[in-house]
């Protein structure tokens, strides 16, 4: 039996799911799961058949463990303090989520990521450290995403300026598919080493392979523990497809996920205690970036504030995490669950029970993607923002300067971009808001510097925006989010009411355009407000409603502005 059945609080809709978990097994799709069979999704195998080897990632990457160890303990021996990992997406939230989680150990490097454009967490990056005592991981599955590379350029003449190109090439190692750009690139610049994944293991399933493994390393992690985690829970899911009377957790909770979602319960709620917040992010983009297509998804709310259960609508599904012995939640699952909300709590022993979770949440999410007939490997929407983003780019470079219309008011220091019909932010915000219907959400995109300061003013508003609106909300830096749920706000069924916010870059840094010279034709200020513009584009092309507040220069006090005004 499920443990995580045992323990679910489905009221009403305990019987529904008995009927789903019936007509899963009747169609076998446990066995068809490991047997690797693309119909349980999609009648064509094209980006399915070569996307899943995450299901034997765990049990194969056991045998690099002595690899990675080994160059982890080469790194610390030769003298290197610190770790930058230049990524976005499935490439650094797996990395952030194991740096976040258990910190750094036994003379493990002090790792950072760097997944944001803003040239604020650019030059925070570069100042963290001394770039002579720093390892740089260039972490990309494609080996061409554009943040990456600039990235990588921008760090990489930063070195050769300083210690020349012969040893800067040394300072870095890179992680991605045979074949790359930067494989490639890797070879011919020097590389200290190059870790090449498995290619039929998509972005944001490859937690448990080189990707999420080798920065865990780094950081003194014991990986050998991990994986250990997550070939119990793979082969408890393996033992499901022999079994017609058990229920695996996998299926069960894609089961739940997958028909809350199909009959309007699409906003899953998760609760973390503390050490596990971080664990939300990655979630957050497998299950977005996974099921939001093709008209349907589940939105996935981590780091929404606790509220009442007045606050909530009838569009919820609520997942509480516990650690350990206390799986206290102060009461609040008792009373959503009296409140006949659908309630699921899902319990880890310790931190090491992240590399089973890790695995659990790939197979639940698969099977919530059968439930909803959508294929959870591809990504087609998140492509067309890329492609306006590099229109945006090739305005500029022709013309100077980025298109922009003029702002349909302006007051309290912020300009508001979009169709509004108010004299006033006040009315401007409540108007926009008030447009969203009963099981909407709205997405807050902050093309901000990521610090404390700006998270706790996003987690005000989002309070405000659930307390006032009765309206679940999501919020994302730019242009990380394009990355975890991007596909999802142009993909699902379009209910997302879209907020930009955006400001003036205090400072601002170029992007080289080739490695070893000074010459940049675009810095990353511009890098960023291309890819809001782009992706504000793509929105209203898919007929979202955007609107964007240009908070000036002061970010804190729009950011308080614009709260007051949500009051």
């Amino acid at each position: 039996m499920s443990r995580i059945r045992e323990s679910a609080k489905l009221g009403p809709y305990r019987d529904r799911i008995e009927t789903v978990l019936s007509d899963l097994k009747k169609n076998r799709v446990l066995s068809r799961l490991w047997r690797k069979d693309h119909t349980l999704w999609k009648p064509s195998p094209v980006e399915i058949a070569d996307r899943l080897g995450w299901l034997q990632s765990p049990a194969a990457m056991r045998g690099e463990i002595p690899g990675i160890n080994a160059f982890a303990n080469t790194v610390q021996a030769a003298g290197y303090t610190h770790a930058l990992l230049l990524g976005m997406g499935g490439s650094s939230l797996a990395p952030e989520v194991f740096r976040k989680t258990f910190g750094v150990s036994g003379g493990g490097l002090d790792l950072a990521v760097l997944d944001s454009t803003d040239p604020a967490a650019v030059l925070s990056a570069a100042g963290r450290s001394d770039p002579s005592r720093t390892l740089f991981i260039v972490s990309t599955k494609s080996g061409g995403t554009v943040e990456t590379f600039s990235f990588f350029r921008y760090f990489y003449n930063l070195l050769n300026d300083r210690i020349g190109s012969r040893q800067a090439g040394d300072r870095f190692i890179a992680i991605t598919d045979p074949g790359s750009a930067l494989a490639e690139l890797a070879q011919s610049r020097g590389f200290r080493a190059a870790f090449l994944n498995d290619p039929h293991i998509g972005g944001r399933y490859s937690a448990l392979s080189f990707f999420g493994l080798v920065p865990a390393a780094l950081i003194g992690l014991d990986i050998g523990t991990l994986l250990t985690r997550a070939v119990t829970i793979a082969e408890k899911e393996r033992i499901g497809t022999e079994d017609p009377a058990n229920v695996s957790d996998g299926l069960f909770l894609g089961a739940v996920l997958g028909e809350m979602a199909r009959i309007g319960r699409d906003k899953a709620t998760f609760f973390f205690p503390g050490p596990l917040e971080s664990f939300g992010n990655w979630l957050e983009q497998l299950i977005a970036e996974s099921t939001g297509k093709e008209g349907k998804g589940i939105v996935p709310l981590v780091g929404e504030p606790s509220g009442p259960s007045a606050a909530y609508g009838e569009d919820r599904l609520f997942l509480f995490f516990h650690l350990g012995k206390d799986g206290s939640d102060d009461g609040r699952a008792e009373a959503l669950a009296a409140e006949g909300h659908p309630v699921l709590q899902i319990g880890l022993d310790d931190p090491y029970d992240l590399g089973g979770q890790c695995f659990l949440w790939e197979v639940a999410t698969a099977f919530a993607s059968h439930i909803l007939g959508v294929n959870p490997f591809d990504q087609p929407d998140v492509e067309k923002a890329k492609i306006l983003a590099r229109n945006m780019i090739a305005r500029y470079r022709e013309e100077g300067a980025l298109p922009e219309d003029p702002p349909a008011m302006t007051g309290g220091g912020i300009s508001i971009f979009g169709e509004t019909n108010a004299d006033n932010l006040r009315d401007a915000l409540r108007g926009f808001l008030a447009q969203a219907a009963p099981g909407s959400y709205v997405g807050l995109q902050a093309y901000l510097p990521p610090n404390p300061e700006t998270d706790l003013a996003l987690l005000k508003l989002r309070s405000a925006i659930r307390d006032r609106f009765h309206l679940a909300s999501t919020a994302g830096y730019g242009p990380r989010f394009l990355h975890s749920t991007g596909q999802l706000h142009k993909g699902d069924g379009g209910r997302g009411v879209f907020i930009q916010l955006t400001a003036e870059d205090r400072t601002d840094m170029p992007i080289p355009d080739e490695l070893g010279k000074p010459k940049s034709s675009m810095t990353f200020g511009i890098l960023k407000a291309a890819q809001a513009a782009g992706d504000g584009e793509a929105l209203r092309s898919a007929g979202r409603p955007v609107i964007r507040f240009h908070l000036g220069r002061d970010v804190k006090g729009g950011l308080e502005t614009m709260l007051e005004n949500c009051l």
